[in-house]
């Protein structure tokens, strides 16, 4: 099994992508694989659990971290049997967290439709999303590694705590862009971390390997989450399958307001900032526009660009194959995506 070329090179380089490789369609039969494994944990004796889990987890999105753990499975030339188990279970991982963030949000449409807790109720979210966590666990036990549950539950419990700190920054205006990154590296990117990194562990590839796929899933889901935060200001709602300024609406300081706030006028600041801490939004297109024109979203992308390129540099000594280079169009599409 050949992990990467030799002599690994510890070095930053600019790395040309393949932007015409498709990612998710390299590793579809992986994720029917997948999907198998889905669907046969979600059984349960209890109707509604299987019915609100498989609503949300039916209701569209790219299954990014599941693909990303196949992906770099593939990268490092692996086949572990237990890949697809590892990838179902970060996908209920995540789809918990989203039940539970679509709860302390108050959301009611998410891809396009309503949100699990707007058709069946909070109680319900809350509880299937416990469901999903313990699910999850336990087919963490059936890989039998005490290495795979230490990654999965110290994951599990950095995303909790950043949900945390996110609840703590609500309606924040001085929240400050490390804290904005210490957020959305707890509550986003860790889990994109950890996924990268599993393929690694499973495969007990090198040190040098692990640490560079972590790296990567780190940096690529750090700046998902900023891209997602961006096109919330300068998106389409209905490619987005959500309303737009819905974090102005909640009293999130995203990256996008950060920057604008660094550069806006002393009237359009207090303007924002009265938004932020009070909630008062009567003129929320009037806000957004405030946004669009300052030069917020164009530094907030910046800011994600640097963050795709730490994504490319950490895996430009892994061997050259189909994967590493639909990592690479994986890591620069996110740059470029509308939804």
């Amino acid at each position: 099994m050949r992990f990467y070329n030799a002599h690994f090179a510890q070095t930053t380089r600019t790395v040309s992508p393949t932007p015409t490789l498709d990612p998710i369609a390299l590793v579809h039969a992986d994720m029917q694989a997948v999907d198998r494994v889905i669907d046969e944990r979600l059984s349960s004796e209890v109707p509604l659990v299987g019915q609100v889990a498989r609503y949300i987890i039916s209701s569209g999105g790219k299954r990014l971290r599941p693909v990303l753990l196949l992906l770099a499975s593939g990268a490092i030339e692996s086949n572990h049997p237990h890949r697809h188990t590892l990838a179902a279970v970060v996908e209920f991982i995540h789809t918990a967290t989203l039940l539970h963030d679509d709860v302390v949000d108050e959301s009611t449409l998410r891809r396009g439709r309503s949100t699990a807790n707007e058709m069946f109720g909070n109680a319900a979210s809350v509880l299937v999303g416990d469901f999903l966590y313990s699910r999850a666990f336990q087919m963490m036990v059936d890989v039998n590694s005490m290495r795979v549950m230490q990654i999965l539950a110290d994951a599990t419990n950095v995303i909790a705590e950043g949900e945390v700190l996110q609840l703590m920054h609500m309606r924040d205006a001085e929240l400050s862009e490390a804290d904005y990154l210490r957020v959305i590296r707890s509550k986003t990117a860790k889990l994109f971390e950890a996924s990268s990194r599993l393929a690694a562990v499973l495969a007990q590839a090198p040190a040098p390997i692990e640490e560079a796929l972590s790296t990567y899933g780190q940096a690529l889901g750090t700046a998902f989450q900023i891209i997602d935060d961006v096109l919330d200001y300068e998106g389409n709602a209905d490619e987005l399958g959500k309303n737009l300024g819905d974090d102005l609406r909640e009293g999130k300081a995203t990256l996008p307001i950060i920057c604008t706030l660094q550069t806006a006028n002393d009237s359009q600041r207090a303007r924002l900032k009265q938004a932020i801490t009070a909630g008062e939004i009567d003129s929320l297109a009037e806000l957004i526009a405030i946004i669009q024109n300052s030069g917020g979203l164009a530094q907030a992308r910046e800011i994600a660009g640097q963050e795709a390129q730490r994504a490319l540099d950490a895996i430009a000594d892994l061997a050259d194959n189909a994967y590493t280079q639909a990592m690479r169009a994986l890591a620069t599409s996110l740059l470029t995506r509308r939804s």
